[in-house]
């Protein structure tokens, strides 16, 4: 073989493997996901290669490519079976209810707060549901980020298990979430494990251009995100967790706002976050920063963080849905998502102890994303400063993905 075939043939074998990116690029529009603006996914794609993406970039990667060893799971795999009789209906246990020792037969369970009974882990629905939504997310994203069609197959097939083959699917339900044993077979707290099935909306609208989720899957799983809105949004369990005054109600906001804007219900999304968020910045949170109703818990930080991140996803959905007031809105004696920003973040320094004494250390690395989603908002040089210290000391930071989903700081 001559030099110029020789160079001809290598050139075309670097145009097979460079072609599907670079067409990839061209041709897929951007997805209709909300987790993020779709427009800085599209760039973080666009720049796999920059160091600021790459690691967050292979990462991904690396879970999905566990994720297609995921075998399917579905709600009838469980040998326990839900008050109603019918398998399909999802079950789970309440985490922190043990039986009471004081009693024979342990009934009713107690409550121990931040104490995890292991036996809510144990063959029910909870850590499969959790499992199978992060996973089409993951495999969406890689999908997304690569246009290999292997990760879309897997995601598409892993839903249908769960959520639509006729012999396996889940019912669009979770009246028998977080049962206690001797009290009840499901109460509103269980809705908060619904809020997972953002991830696989937004996995889904990953994959929604791959041949492996076709028109008719999408039309069947935007029905059942129809009724498990309806149901989320009509049914006393449903209203009963609407009306928690503390994470519980923040996250069903999310929860029913994200699947308002899958479902193409724009404006009522629109109006829960602005009648919502302000509310919650009212109720919630003190004028220093403080949130009564998590710092009652035994792990207090744990849940200050963990009611703030859905307070910022609101506020990043109302964006979504035309509604941008949800980062600034402050009340008049100064209750704002930025004081209670203020009140956790400078708990980034290992060297400043938390004030309570918690069951279970909390894990403040959880900060830094909310850092940076508030900084590409809003300039903050008491933020910026945090952000930059803690973000070059926190090891193996530049892995997480948010590096691809949150905007860039400006410059």
């Amino acid at each position: 073989m001559n030099t110029t075939a020789r160079l001809r043939r290598a050139t075309l074998a670097v145009a097979a493997i460079l072609f599907p990116l670079a067409a990839l690029a061209n041709s897929v529009p951007p997805p209709a996901i909300f987790c993020c603006d779709p427009a800085v996914l599209s760039n973080a794609r666009a720049r796999a290669n920059d160091p600021a993406f790459r690691p967050a970039y292979d990462r991904v990667l690396r879970e999905a490519d566990k994720a297609l060893a995921l075998k399917p799971l579905s709600v009838i795999d469980k040998k326990l079976t839900a008050d109603s009789g019918d398998k399909h209906d999802y079950l789970s246990l309440a985490p922190y209810w043990w039986p009471d020792p004081a009693k024979p037969d342990g009934l009713p369970y107690i409550r121990r707060d931040g104490q995890v009974n292991p036996e809510s882990k144990r063959d029910n629905d909870a850590l499969k549901f959790v499992r199978i939504c992060n996973a089409v997310k993951t495999l969406g994203l890689a999908y997304y980020l690569t246009g290999r069609e292997t990760y879309a197959e897997k995601a598409a097939m892993l839903t249908r298990v769960w959520f639509l083959d006729e012999a396996t699917r889940m019912n669009p339900n979770l009246n028998h979430a977080q049962g206690i044993r001797g009290r009840n077979s499901g109460r509103g707290a269980g809705v908060l494990e619904g809020r997972h099935i953002t991830a696989l909306t937004d996995g889904l609208a990953l994959i929604a251009a791959s041949s492996a989720w076709p028109a008719e899957k999408q039309t069947a799983m935007r029905a059942w995100l129809e009724s498990y809105h309806t149901w989320l949004t009509t049914s006393k369990i449903g209203l009963a967790e609407a009306a928690a005054n503390n994470n519980h109600g923040t996250w069903y906001a999310v929860q029913a706002a994200h699947l308002e804007l899958a479902l193409g219900k724009t404006a009522v999304a629109r109006r829960r976050v602005e009648k919502q968020l302000p509310h919650y910045i009212a109720t919630q949170i003190e004028p220093d920063g403080r949130q009564p109703h998590e710092l009652a818990r035994t792990n207090s930080l744990h849940y200050s963080i963990f009611n703030l991140e859905p307070l910022f996803e609101l506020a990043q959905l109302g964006e979504r849905a035309g509604y941008t007031g949800g980062w600034t809105h402050t009340t008049k004696d100064g209750r704002s998502l930025r004081a209670a920003l203020a009140y956790v973040a400078p708990y980034l320094d290992p060297a400043k102890p938390w004030p309570k004494k918690d069951i279970t250390p909390g894990k403040t690395a959880r900060i830094l994303p909310l850092l940076r989603a508030y900084l590409a908002r809003q300039d903050d040089a008491q933020f910026k400063a945090l952000y930059e210290t803690y973000s070059v000391s926190t090891p193996d930071l530049a892995k997480e993905r948010w590096h691809l989903l949150l905007p860039p700081l400006p410059r």
